[in-house]
């Protein structure tokens, strides 16, 4: 064969892009690894007549009940910001995406306020099993949620940097990390608030 007659092949562009398809990877991870805690946390709650046990403190079910709906309203936000995006509706979505990454941040806070609450009320890490596994559950969740919200960040200020296509994959990404930390935080809550 002549060089006259080969054909450039052109690399395929992928059906899903690397990145979503990675964060989808990571996310299932994340999905077992929450599994573990809740199932400890079950286990952990089996095992005593009295749940929380006496002396420590009741959880703050209203005012984090507040909250969750702070969080979810967060991914709502966030999802109208991402259809105006695609919509090329850019400064429209800048703002949707502000308030969604405000009410997350917002979210992260309150969580931190409630947590100084119930140190000075008793619950801590060494208290109890329940302060240890309470500690440990919603605080991995607050780290998962830092560190969307640090990407969040990222893609805001990326809005205007970088092509349109290249942006709507960074969004999905982190779109998609923020769903996780949204979808987690009502089975957390009802897990280790109500039940």
């Amino acid at each position: 064969m002549s060089d006259s007659t080969t054909m450039e092949v052109k690399p395929r562009k992928p059906v899903i892009p690397n990145g979503v398809v990675g964060m989808m990877i990571f996310l299932a991870a994340e999905v077992m690894f929450f599994a573990a805690l809740v199932s400890a946390y079950m286990i952990l709650r089996a095992g005593v007549p009295v749940w929380p046990p006496w002396g420590q403190p009741r959880l703050p079910v209203w005012s984090t009940a507040f909250n969750s709906l702070v969080l979810i309203a967060s991914g709502v936000i966030l999802h109208q910001a991402k259809k105006r995006f695609l919509a090329d509706e850019i400064e429209a979505s800048k703002k949707l995406y502000l308030i969604s990454l405000a009410a997350g941040v917002f979210f992260v806070a309150f969580q931190g306020y409630e947590w100084v609450q119930l140190i000075s009320f008793g619950l801590t890490m060494t208290s109890s099993n329940y302060g240890g596994i309470f500690y440990l559950i919603i605080g991995v969740h607050a780290v998962h949620a830092i560190a969307a919200l640090l990407g969040l960040v990222w893609v805001y200020r990326r809005f205007d940097q970088v092509e349109r296509a290249e942006s709507k994959v960074d969004f999905t990404t982190i779109q998609l990390l923020w769903y996780f930390v949204v979808g987690l935080w009502p089975v957390l809550y009802l897990t280790v608030y109500i039940l």
